[in-house]
């Protein structure tokens, strides 16, 4: 009964497209227009992507550190290291860059040398007030040389956040207002306005600036993407076709082709903008990705169309069988596709399930369109000339073959101790891979602003920012002696972290207090004593409000304070073993009854991202692998042959995944999805296969060893032609300037090449060791669906139950 349904569908469903071409057509051009209006609402991301669920507790953590002191990521430092910069023509150039920069909207404020203020006591009443630093309009040596000396060597507080502990360089702090910083805002500021001045800048003083910060970060990050984009879509339409024409020598074909798959890109964008979704370094490689999904597709319906042709020559018959016989079988490997992508929507995390949904909605899209499209322009065509058909009786296909053949014929042996070994070696490289949480590890390294991430990390010891929230319990606890001595007591343990900036918060005000007390003598910057303890903390209080020092370290009711340090680019393991530590030591110095203390900021929720990513991967992968094996149950009703069919494709897996253990690519955000793409495009070749095995099996009565060869022979060639391409097609990743999107491509296409030698290779091979336990009408039951329903199948099963 289902197998009379599958025939009766697939015919009726021919009949409906071709009967129906200029409707089909038609109703493809307005779906596309709708599509194109949507793209008014695809915008690119200005935060950063995270990657933990929003009940995730350490997001919670995070969301109530900045309901306290807002967006900590507004700070975009500018660095110079140069020995003319304390003279009168360069200081001048640098104060006017920083008074330049200061007068724009979206700043907040900056500090600078030049603009600098000094704590300083009153006479006239029990508080501080601020005073320039440099108080000459009209620089000369003289005074630079003062000013230089005087920041150096008696202003402490300075140190790190405008000059580098190894007092070589200064650089200036640009704080941008919190609101804009989320914002296309950011954007229009730090390109439009930044950049130039600080190009300007350097034309005239030829002198070496440095930019970073993580609103600049993001920005020229995403610019890199954005930039990508249009790359990834050319580099993949120029490669496919041009492989595409090599296989077919059809320019008419490869036009066709060509015309699907830009369609599916438009349909892609479309949708991104539909469901109103940002762009991110993920969905970014889905428009590439329908190129090189849909290409075998056209691969597939074109050669089985020129078979027909040449079998026959009945232009209305083969049209029908293209969409009849090699439809179903396409709809197959394309649901399988999409369900390795659709795996993404079952985590929690957002960036995922975004990407998930897209992909497999546009997996099914590029089907639906190449199905339509591809039969429906032949049929306005002449039938294809001889020249056309040449391709199909190409010398070094056949020799290919053959070889294949040969080797499952009589070295079944060698490819099953290639493969063991194989699979050994990966197993060994798996125990050497890593989890990276690097922020800035798949930035592309030969931008200057890689090059600007490491000049800080050297000079100021950090990049990324790490935040400690302090809860005292009650309001104006923070400033009570007893919790400064344990802040600084951890600021100094933190201090001692080579990883770890030097950090400041309210307790770097209170020395700083206590050294203007005392006439600005740098022997003093340090705690008050309890006997100093009231007088000069009611200083510092007093002041607060004219200097507006504390309101960035401590909130404004006093119960809370934070402690901001900054981060080098650390592996997992060794952040772990930081976090970890720094969790010891709060719980040894500040007591649980008395204080609420977590460890929060961008670096630490981008680690443990990462590290919930890796737990996502596995459960979809799991959960890909799951879906496949009982739609291939479904399909072929025998368990033995779920255990066949996912042997080709679990050891590409393992090989790829042993790769990156010896080659030191590590588990990361990027790479995360090589797996889950990898087994869900190449199980198409084994659905495939399987199918057509089938079909021999029944056509020659149950003779394995026939039915496997001529199983091989049918569909080595497409998957030869699917595979090169898809090869190819993952390999245009790798001009990218991300290293993550360099590593995903390039382990794609490698996993898909095993994938398609385990699938011609191994899978022939364990069919014919394994032929009596698994090939014969007991095991192998008819199918729940059939594959290739077409009239010689018929006739071919008939015959063997008559």
């Amino acid at each position: 009964m289902n197998k009379l349904f599958s025939i009766g569908f697939w015919s009726a469903v021919a009949r409906f497209i071709l009967r129906n071409r200029t409707l089909i057509l038609i109703f493809i051009a307005v779906i596309t227009v709708l599509l194109a209006l949507q793209w008014k609402n695809m915008r690119f991301t200005y935060t950063e992507a995270n990657l933990l669920p929003d009940d995730h507790p350490v997001n919670v953590e995070y969301d109530t550190f900045l309901s306290k002191f807002g967006e900590e990521g507004n700070l975009i430092v500018i660095g110079i290291k140069d020995s003319t910069l304390f003279k009168p023509e360069t200081f001048k150039a640098w104060n006017q860059l920083a008074h330049d920069i200061n007068s724009k909207d979206a700043v907040d404020l900056t500090l600078s040398v030049g603009n600098l203020q000094k704590l300083v006591k009153r006479k006239d009443t029990t508080a501080f007030a601020m005073e320039p630093l440099v108080l000459d309009t009209i620089y000369s040596e003289e005074n630079l040389q003062q000013l230089e000396y005087e920041l150096f060597e008696r202003l402490p507080f300075y140190e790190g956040l405008i000059y580098s502990p190894g007092k070589t360089s200064v650089r200036t702090a640009v704080y941008l207002k919190k609101e804009i910083v989320n914002t296309a805002g950011r954007k229009d500021f730090i390109v439009k306005e930044l950049i130039p001045l600080l190009d300007t800048f350097k034309d005239e003083t030829g002198l070496t600036v440095h930019t970073s910060g993580m609103p600049y970060i993001r920005t020229l990050n995403a610019q890199n993407i954005i930039d990508e984009i249009g790359m990834f879509i050319a580099a993949a339409l120029l490669v496919t076709s041009l492989i595409f024409f090599f296989f077919f020598r059809s320019f008419r074909a490869t036009l066709i082709s060509m015309i699907t798959v830009i369609i599916g890109v438009m349909w892609a964008f479309g949708i991104l903008g539909l469901l109103h979704y940002e762009i991110t370094v993920l969905t970014a490689l889905i428009p590439p990705l329908i190129i090189v999904i849909g290409i075998p597709n056209c691969i597939f319906l074109i050669n089985k169309y020129q078979q027909e042709i040449k079998q026959h020559g009945n232009q209305a018959k083969s049209l029908q069988r293209v969409i009849a016989k090699v439809g179903n079988a396409t709809l197959m490997t394309n649901v399988t596709t999409a369900s390795g992508f659709a795996t993404f929507i079952l985590t929690n995390s957002k960036l995922l399930k975004e990407f998930g949904i897209v992909a497999s909605i546009c997996i099914i899209a590029i089907f639906l369109l190449s199905l339509f499209i591809i039969p429906i322009v032949y049929s306005y065509m002449n039938i294809p000339k001889y020249k056309h058909l040449k391709h199909l009786n190409k010398t070094w296909i056949n020799s290919f073959v053959d070889w294949m053949e040969r080797m499952v014929k009589h070295h079944s042996v060698a490819i099953y101790i290639a493969s063991v070994t194989l699979l050994a070696t990966g197993i060994i490289g798996i125990y050497n891979i890593k989890i990276s949480g690097s922020l800035i590890e798949d930035m592309p390294k030969s931008t200057q602003f890689f090059k600007d991430i490491r000049f800080f990390e050297k000079e100021y010891e950090g990049i990324m920012p790490l935040e400690i929230l302090i809860d005292t319990k009650r309001e104006r606890g923070v400033m009570k002696l007893a919790t400064l001595k344990r802040m600084d007591e951890l600021q100094e343990y933190l201090e001692e972290i080579p990883e770890l900036a030097k950090p400041i918060s309210a307790v770097n005000l209170i020395k700083y207090s206590k050294q203007a007390y005392y006439n600005g003598n740098p022997e003093y910057y340090q705690l008050p004593n309890s006997q100093e303890q009231s007088f000069i903390l009611s200083y510092a209080k007093s002041s607060a409000g004219d200097t507006n020092l504390l309101s960035s370290y401590v909130d404004s009711t006093g119960q809370y304070a934070r402690i901001t340090t900054f981060m080098k680019d650390t592996e997992t393991d060794r952040f772990d073993r930081i976090e970890e530590d720094i969790k010891a030591k709060i719980a040894k110095v500040f007591p649980a009854e008395r204080y609420e203390v977590s460890v929060t900021g961008k670096a630490l929720v981008f680690q443990k991202g990462t590290k919930y990513l890796v737990t996502n991967l596995v459960i979809s992968l799991s959960l890909a692998i799951l879906l496949i094996a009982l739609f291939m149950a479904w399909m072929f009703r025998s368990f033995r042959m779920i255990l066949v069919s996912l042997l080709p494709n679990l050891l590409p897996l393992l090989i790829t995944a042993g790769l990156m253990g010896f080659l030191g690519i590590p588990i990361k955000p990027s790479t995360i999805l090589v797996f889950s793409i990898a087994f869900g495009i190449s199980v198409d070749d084994t659905i495939h296969f399987l199918a057509k095995y089938r079909q021999e099996l029944i056509a020659n009565n149950w003779k394995i060893k026939k039915s496997v060869y001529a199983a091989l022979r049918e569909t080595g060639v497409s998957m030869f032609y699917t595979s090169i391409v898809l090869f190819f097609g993952f390999s245009v990743f790798t001009i990218s300037s991300f290293g993550g999107t360099v590593a995903l491509g390039a382990l794609v296409s490698v996993t898909l090449v095993f994938a398609m030698l385990a699938n011609l290779l191994l899978l022939p091979a364990l069919l014919l060791s394994l032929e009596k336990s698994i090939a014969n009408k007991r095991t192998f039951k008819k199918p729940a669906l059939k594959i290739f329903p077409d009239s010689e199948d018929e006739e071919a099963e008939n015959a063997s139950e008559n």
